[in-house]
């Protein structure tokens, strides 16, 4: 394989998130029970063998400094491997922001170039998949491309999202013939999904080039003038891939992680997080009482549960009371629920406090609403009510 380095970008924040993101980039929202949504592309990498990586941070990176570490959960600790927080510095003096994702890659050319790879993998730190990126490497070098960036194909709406029609030169993808960001008319269902490899003397000249214009986005500004200027070529990939950009999305796939036979199977896509983030490793194994209900549900340790809880995930640490009931719902890090409190389609972030008979989210039988969703910290106290769709702020006291 040639020499490979890979830049995430996993700064941003999305407002669509919205409490959610408030104290963390999303690339760092917990994920799944245990995970954080950044422990996939970082795990795919991982399961591909590159391990020379710079994250390119920015908003409230706390989080993510604390969550990467040394990269030693990614066995990203060595001579010839491992991973550089990269936050926005451009020559002498500090940025205050990087200008967008071209941008950000072009305040660190000189980590590229302290690496001299033969390819940068340049992919985004906040989607849900399985993927080896060596076979995308592979198709590259067969195609002999300057760059190659991988789609997906989706049905229904697909305004918000990168477009490009592909060639049929190869089972696996070809050129790329036409690509419209964000499109107000669609031109394709097979979608971007931020996932770039450049021959690292293109990138270069293509960064470079985009240093004094107004925008700076690799998806907006750089990949549609590649189309007959360069061979730029389409990878199809055809797992399963979540872009949780909303509360819904984020929602339904951590839905997936359910039933018997989930789509996203933890254990076989090989997925690895940092258990001493949040002190995973240090908590008790689960504790279901007497008298308590439990079908559908995702926990881990730490959890204690002794009232009724369905189609949910349970963080560590979170302690649901006798008598209170939690459906449809997914509860971070330590929260609390005491007894005669409902939760239904509801979220909860981390350390969130809910009282004695609080109602947080939709009311039984009703259809499928929308989602309530409590910050950080937030502390309901007894009897409150947050409707469907409702938010309460991080560390708020709601009495």
């Amino acid at each position: 394989m040639p020499k490979i380095i890979a830049m995430v970008l996993a700064g941003g924040r999305v407002g669509e998130l919205d409490v959610l993101t408030y104290e963390r980039p999303k690339s760092t929202v917990p994920f799944g029970g245990l995970y954080r949504i950044i422990d996939f592309p970082l795990s795919n990498l991982m399961n591909s063998g590159i391990e020379r990586v710079g994250i390119l941070s920015q908003y409230r990176s706390s989080s993510l400094i604390e969550h990467i570490g040394m990269g030693a959960s990614w066995d990203m600790v060595g001579r010839h491997r491992g991973v550089s927080l990269l936050p926005p510095f451009h020559g002498l003096n500090a940025s205050d922001w990087y200008r967008g994702t071209a941008d950000a890659v072009y305040q660190n050319l000189d980590f590229i170039r302290l690496h001299a790879p033969d390819l940068v993998l340049i992919l985004s730190g906040d989607h849900i998949y399985s993927m080896d990126y060596r076979e995308v490497i592979a198709f590259h070098q067969a195609m002999q491309a300057d760059v190659t960036a991988v789609f997906t194909f989706m049905s229904g709406d697909t305004s918000r999202f990168g477009q490009a029609i592909i060639a049929e030169d190869d089972p696996r993808g070809g050129r790329i013939l036409q690509y419209a960001e964000k499109p107000v008319q669609s031109v394709s269902n097979w979608v971007s999904l931020t996932i770039f490899v450049f021959k690292t003397q293109v990138l270069e000249e293509l960064i470079q080039a985009n240093v004094t214009a107004d925008s700076h986005e690799f998806g907006r500004d750089i990949l549609p003038n590649l189309v007959g200027n360069y061979r730029f070529f389409g990878y199809k990939f055809h797992g399963y891939w979540a872009y949780s950009r909303t509360l819904e999305e984020y929602w339904n796939a951590n839905m997936a992680l359910l039933g018997v036979e989930p789509v996203i199977d933890l254990q076989r896509w090989g997925v690895r997080t940092n258990l001493d983030h949040e002190a995973i490793r240090d908590r008790p194994p689960a504790v279901v009482g007497p008298g308590a209900f439990m079908r559908n549900v995702r926990c881990y340790n730490g959890v204690r549960v002794e009232g009724m809880v369905e189609n949910s995930i349970l963080f560590p640490g979170v302690h649901i009371e006798k008598g209170a009931e939690v459906r449809d719902s997914i509860l971070l890090f330590d929260s609390y629920v005491k007894s005669g409190a409902k939760l239904n389609r509801a979220i909860t972030d981390i350390g969130v406090r809910i009282g004695m008979g609080c109602t947080v989210g939709a009311v039984e039988g009703g259809e499928r609403s929308e989602l309530a969703v409590i910050g950080m910290k937030a502390v309901l106290s007894d009897g409150v009510v947050v409707p469907a769709g409702g938010r309460v702020l991080p560390r708020a006291v709601v009495g």
